[in-house]
This record gives C-alpha cells, structure tokens and sequence, in this order.
C-alpha cells in the first residue's frame, strides 16, 4: 500500500507536476490558493504518498489560515488541502491515507479548526467535516458553500460570520 514521507522530501517541481496532473494547470486560479496566498505549507503536517515502486502518487497540504470576524479579529485555522492523487491512482486509498496521516499528526484533540474545500459526503463520513457552521464564512472568490467544511472540537467558539485568507502573524 503507501508509503508516506514528509513531504518536505519531495522536490517542489515534483510536488507542482503532480498538481497539475490531478487538478489541471488553471488550479492556480481557484479560491483555495486566495485563501493561503502568501503563506507556505506546513511541513510536520503535510505528505507524500508514494506507489510500490516509489514514485511520487499523491500528497496532501496543509496551510495556515485564519477566519476574520466582523470586527477584523483574525481567528486562526489550518487549511487541509489538496489532497491531490495521480488520476490513474485515484481510487487506491491514497487520499485516504494521506487524509489520515495528516489528521493524526493534527492530533484528536487539535486546538485549531481545520477548513477544507471537498465533497461533504466523502470528508463528512470518514474524517467528520461538515458545512454545518460555515455558511456565514465568506472566501476571496467563488465557491460552493456546501463544499466549505470544517472539524472542530468546539464550533461554538468560532465566529458565526467572517471571511477566510492567510494566517498572518505580522
């Protein structure tokens, strides 16, 4: 099955070809790189999955993020995403164990939500996101608002209004 390594092994031209093989070349205009632009990924949290042969099959991402509240409060978040499989190996468990290994290195008791933008039946079932508190969230660009979804411990904590972008500590 996979072999997964830190991605931070991985070259980052390997890591921009797969990309665009499993969401094409005009994935740089989507909302989900709006809303990290700036930022760089996370690397104790983020993977490669490689096939038996040890090529480079899948990787996931993870990014920080903030909601801002109506008063302009950041409230900061960890963005999942992509989780990005070969399409040839789509299908394999890939993805799966990637969505995995990074919510485990999040840990169960995670002190900050986790966002991602993905199909709420599959992300709902297996790793409990749901589109249930963020309908009020706005994104710097289109999106589906049935497709934002979070995990949290808590979402009573969280602003029930904002606009989601980068992380900025500055």
């Amino acid at each position: 099955m996979a072999k997964l390594v830190p991605l931070a092994n991985v070259e980052p031209d390997l890591i921009e070809q797969l990309l665009d093989r499993a969401f094409g070349p005009e994935r740089l205009a989507r909302t989900a790189y709006r809303m990290r632009e700036g930022t760089h990924w996370l690397e104790a949290l983020s993977f490669a999955a490689l096939d038996e042969d040890d090529f480079l099959v899948g990787t996931i991402q993870v990014w920080p993020i903030a909601l801002s509240d109506p008063q302009g409060r950041p409230h900061p978040m960890l963005m999942i995403g992509p989780v990005a499989v070969l399409p040839e190996h789509q299908g394999e468990g890939f993805g799966k164990a990637l969505m995995l290994a990074t919510l485990e290195a999040v840990g169960p008791d995670a002190q900050l939500p986790q966002v991602m933008i993905g199909d709420p039946d599959y992300y709902g079932r297996f790793f409990g996101f749901t589109a249930e508190h963020t309908s009020g969230w706005h994104c710097p660009g289109p999106n589906d608002p049935a497709r934002l979804l979070m995990r949290c411990a808590n979402p009573a904590v969280l602003p029930a209004e904002g606009m989601l972008g980068p992380w900025s500590t500055d």
